[in-house]
């Protein structure tokens, strides 16, 4: 079934009724970047699900973060060619989010609830952004026979945060962001109709559906102790305490029924990375 908001959402960009006869391509391309782009989101979430789960059962060393994870591909044939699919995905999902943000891809409109909804998008876009510049470096670095540390990273820009004048303020501000977004996920799994922007029968609705909630959840439970830790990081201004997600994961492990819990969450990880999969290819776009 072919769907024509895409078209109305090339039409609505500037200057795109100048060129009429690029409207239908545009929109195809719209629409393509789109569905590679969820795919790009599901392929990073299923691989950090995947190496959580393996360092829960004590098969992989520890949890990693997104770049890690990514970088793990790399030690397979198809490995580096899936990377360059997933950094193009990424940088398109990012530009997807930029059309839902200024354009009103979705159709959300302008009500209070409405423009937060947009807000989010355009700082989501921006972060997988950055990911994607962060996987062509891996690419790079892979070349030069160069290892990536998610960890060493993201201590780094701490580092510099807290260089700066009211750096422990701005970092405090960043770990807070991220303990809300991760309980704002945890909120959506339970009050959230995933399959509302979906084309699929009532039955498939209903797996799919309760696949977004357990992805939803455990995204949110992984994201809210690298929020504290964060948080933690600038309140005694020690770029050492800040962690990565896949960091955090791997201090959770060491507590008390850590193992089982990293396991929950990575099931979680992976199950918002196969919701990614659902919704590349199911998803209404720009309708």
């Amino acid at each position: 079934m072919t769907h024509p908001g895409p078209r109305r959402l090339v039409r609505r960009l500037p200057g795109a009724m100048q060129f009429p006869h690029l409207i239908v391509p545009a929109a195809r391309l719209v629409e393509a970047a789109a569905r590679l782009g969820y795919a790009a989101r599901g392929a990073v979430y299923l691989s950090m699900g995947v190496i959580a789960l393996m360092a829960a059962a004590g098969l992989a060393p520890r949890a990693v973060g997104a770049v890690e994870a990514l970088e793990a591909w790399g030690e397979w044939p198809p490995g580096i060619a899936l990377l360059w699919i997933t950094g193009v995905g990424l940088y398109a999902f990012a530009g997807w989010r930029a059309l839902q943000a200024v354009f009103d891809a979705d159709r959300l409109g302008k009500t209070p609830s409405a423009l937060a909804a947009r807000v989010g998008k355009s700082i989501s876009g921006l972060l997988y952004g950055g990911l994607a510049v962060s996987v062509f470096g891996l690419l790079d670095a892979m070349e030069d026979l160069h290892e990536v540390d998610d960890q060493a990273k993201t201590q780094a820009a701490v580092q510099n945060a807290l260089a700066m004048p009211w750096g422990e303020a701005l970092v405090m501000v960043a770990g807070a962001v991220i303990l809300v977004a991760g309980a704002a996920n945890v909120v959506r799994a339970f009050r959230d109709h995933f399959t509302d922007s979906l084309e699929c029968d009532d039955e498939a609705a209903g797996w799919t559906g309760g696949l977004a909630r357990v992805g939803y959840a455990g995204r949110g439970l992984a994201m809210i102790p690298a929020g504290l830790l964060l948080l933690s990081a600038g309140w005694h201004a020690r770029a050492s305490e800040a962690q990565g997600l896949g960091g955090a994961l791997e201090r959770l492990k060491d507590q008390p029924f850590g193992p089982a819990f990293l396991a929950l969450i990575a099931l979680g990880l992976m199950a918002f990375g196969a919701f990614g999969f659902l919704k590349a290819g199911l998803r209404r776009i720009g309708c």
